[in-house]
């Protein structure tokens, strides 16, 4: 598997426990106790996947997420206090994948990781098994193998979630998703989270996709369901 993880929380029994768990699964573990550690084994180790603590000393979650989402879309699991929702939907927001509330089972951080990371390894996937792996709208190229987004020939950044969720939307033109149902099949495993951690990505890929997006041209909101994806063929 090799794949790096790094865990950053400024409590010590958080750290050791997720790493114990991880690196049982076969995974490398680095871990930070403060952010700015976290920066530095961020730039010195580039994990394949990131677990951030909200709440640490020198600098925040919210701050090392900002940072990395200004260069790379690395997959990131927020850590945040049982309760605080707003914390929850600032990290989604700022780019987070997803997120566990303390205190939390290992055994749930080690499902979700997988979850994470085993859709970033579908790039691997020979396209006879996505026979239409290059999806082409007006105005809008999704490449599966590549999973690369251009609108209107400008590429777009995208993290693994925001790329998976374009994609299932845009592979089933006018097929009605409902939250519960895109937290199943994105997500992968049974999700007990609430159905907000989806309506905050699909916020963030409208502002990356559309010109407008309080109007948008691409992903529908169907009202009381869910979304679906509406462009036109070119």
């Amino acid at each position: 598997m090799n794949e790096r993880i790094m865990v950053a929380d400024d409590d010590s029994n958080i750290t050791d426990v997720c790493r114990r768990y991880l690196e049982r699964e076969g995974y490398s573990v680095v871990t930070a106790k403060d952010g700015m550690e976290a920066i530095e084994l961020w730039r010195s180790y580039t994990p394949d996947l990131i677990v951030l603590d909200l709440m640490m000393p020198h600098k925040n979650g919210w701050e090392i997420c900002n940072e990395i989402r200004q260069s790379e879309d690395v997959p990131i699991v927020m850590l945040t206090a049982r309760g605080e929702e707003q914390d929850r939907l600032m990290g989604l927001t700022m780019g987070a994948d997803d997120y566990l509330t303390k205190p939390f089972s290992p055994r749930e951080l080690v499902l979700r990781v997988k979850a994470i990371l085993r859709r970033m390894r579908t790039v691997q996937v020979s396209p006879a098994t996505h026979s239409s792996h290059t999806i082409r709208y007006e105005g809008l190229t999704i490449d599966f193998v590549k999973r690369e987004v251009e609108i209107d020939g400008r590429l777009i950044d995208l993290t693994v979630t925001e790329f998976e969720m374009l994609y299932l939307l845009a592979s089933h033109p006018g097929q009605v998703f409902s939250r519960s149902q895109m937290l199943s099949k994105i997500w992968d495993f049974s999700y007990e989270g609430d159905t907000t951690t989806v309506t905050v990505h699909i916020r963030r890929l409208r502002e990356k996709i559309e010109q407008n997006a309080s109007d948008p041209r691409y992903i529908k909101t169907v009202w009381g369901i869910g979304y679906k994806f509406a462009g036109g063929t070119s």
